[in-house]
């Protein structure tokens, strides 16, 4: 008999327990592993590499969850982070993406569209590889190799560490460097599953690529009025 597979397992992470408890009976309901933790603090401790997804309040006492998502990235963990706040303003949606976050959901918040986001997020990272073609491939250009299966990223000898996000807007520009993309096939590629993204997100995680990038920063170019594109001329 074939094993069934563990359900993902998610660690909730606000101070306000009522919201950690509706979270958890919705989403245990829809077939989760639900962890709740009550600050970011304990969500440290918490986090391991069992966990697929953070959904993840801001404003907590003690460490923000902008800060934590920050802590967590520099040390390269990627997993998926969805942040619940009540900043809903253009401005603090950026600025969880900018510091690594894959969506942004605001407060006050219908349940269903919390579960809808959190299954977009899930399979869009299970379903990464199969969008930048066949799983296994690696793309060489100059001496940057992107490894799409094993989602790494190099340049020379040097590792460069990207967001989940951030690796796929790559490997989808210089899958293909013959072409100049717009944002909206970009977000209809790398964000297919997740709505409400907006243009402005792309040009976000284009400029963090590009310092992260290095001397490949300038191989991202921008042609006005139709989107962006990996120009290997460049490189």
């Amino acid at each position: 008999m074939k094993q069934q597979a563990a359900p993902p397992k998610i660690l909730v992470v606000d101070d306000e327990r009522d919201i950690c408890e509706i979270l958890e009976f919705n989403l245990a309901s829809e077939g989760f592993d639900i962890t709740c933790a009550y600050s970011a603090e304990e969500a440290q401790e918490k986090l391991t590499s069992a966990y697929s997804l953070l959904l993840l309040d801001v404003m907590m006492g003690g460490m923000s969850g902008y800060k934590l998502t920050e802590a967590l990235r520099r040390s390269q963990n990627q997993i998926p982070i969805i942040f619940l706040t009540a900043k809903d303003t253009e401005n603090d949606m950026l600025t969880g993406f900018s510091v690594g976050g894959d969506d942004y959901i605001s407060k006050p918040f219908s349940v269903k569209e919390v579960v809808a986001r959190v299954k977009a997020v899930l399979k869009r990272q299970k379903t990464a590889a199969a969008a930048h073609g066949e799983v296994g491939a690696t793309i060489v250009l100059g001496d940057m190799s992107i490894d799409l299966e094993l989602k790494e990223i190099s340049i020379g000898a040097e590792k460069i560490s990207l967001t989940k996000t951030e690796f796929e807007v790559l490997a989808f520009l210089a899958g293909a460097p013959q072409r100049v993309f717009s944002r909206s096939e970009i977000i209809d590629t790398v964000w297919r599953e997740t709505p409400f993204i907006t243009e402005r997100t792309v040009d976000v995680h284009i400029t963090r690529l590009r310092k992260k990038l290095g001397r490949y920063a300038a191989a991202i170019t921008n042609r006005s009025g139709y989107g962006y594109r990996f120009n290997t001329e460049c490189l």
